[in-house]
């Protein structure tokens, strides 16, 4: 178990060895960033996407919140710290890709399946239910399939339900959808299992995950 102590002893690796050795990348990234890639990811601290990809600085865009989710497009007043980062990465920068990495064992997603949260004030898991109510729809969906939902099939259900619900709010965006159309940026769905450290990335014409070989 790490405290902040421990954290500034790996800052002083990273400064002594990482730095170092890659001084001609962060002397490029001084001057700005052009990832290809955007990834939108779970808060959990064992899925780093940077450290799954296992990619350098500047390679990618990330954004992490509870269960990777993306709400649907809308203009209505509110801080939308998801939107206004899909706005940048796609607008801004001309990433390519939008990964959408879900994974296993998702406390987001088993909270929105067990409702366990439903009703509780700010602050006290209100923040949090609220946010999982964007996956109503795939918790129905979910409901409809499996009878148990305690069932680890239930849960990893709702885990690929929440991938592509936030696929399809992705798709409500004029800007993707621009983009879809003209064929300058691909939307890619993908789940982690932490048990088996393996990645399975979901087929777009089966609509199913398989792990990546």
């Amino acid at each position: 178990m790490r405290n902040f102590s421990d954290l500034l002893d790996g800052y002083r690796r990273f400064r002594s060895q990482q730095w170092a050795t890659q001084r001609d990348r962060w002397d490029e990234l001084k001057e700005g960033q052009s990832p290809k890639v955007m990834i939108i990811a779970c808060s959990d601290s064992r899925v780093d996407p940077t450290q799954i990809f296992d990619t350098n600085p500047g390679e990618t865009f990330v954004v992490r919140n509870v269960a990777a989710l993306v709400p649907p497009f809308e203009t209505t007043p509110g801080h939308h710290g998801v939107s206004s980062a899909l706005e940048f990465a796609v607008q801004f920068l001309n990433v390519e890709e939008v990964v959408v990495m879900g994974h296993g064992s998702c406390g987001g997603c088993a909270a929105a399946l067990s409702e366990q949260m439903k009703d509780m004030p700010p602050g006290k898991g209100g923040f949090i239910a609220d946010w999982i109510t964007l996956l109503d729809d795939a918790r129905a969906k979910v409901v409809h399939d499996h009878g148990d939902l305690s069932s680890r099939a239930a849960q990893l259900a709702m885990e690929h339900e929440g991938i592509k619900t936030s696929l399809a709010n992705l798709r409500t965006f004029p800007c993707i959808q621009e983009k879809e159309a003209d064929g300058s940026i691909r939307l890619i769905g993908a789940w982690f299992a932490i048990a088996e450290g393996r990645l399975h990335v979901l087929d777009d014409e089966t609509d199913q995950f398989s792990p990546v070989e």
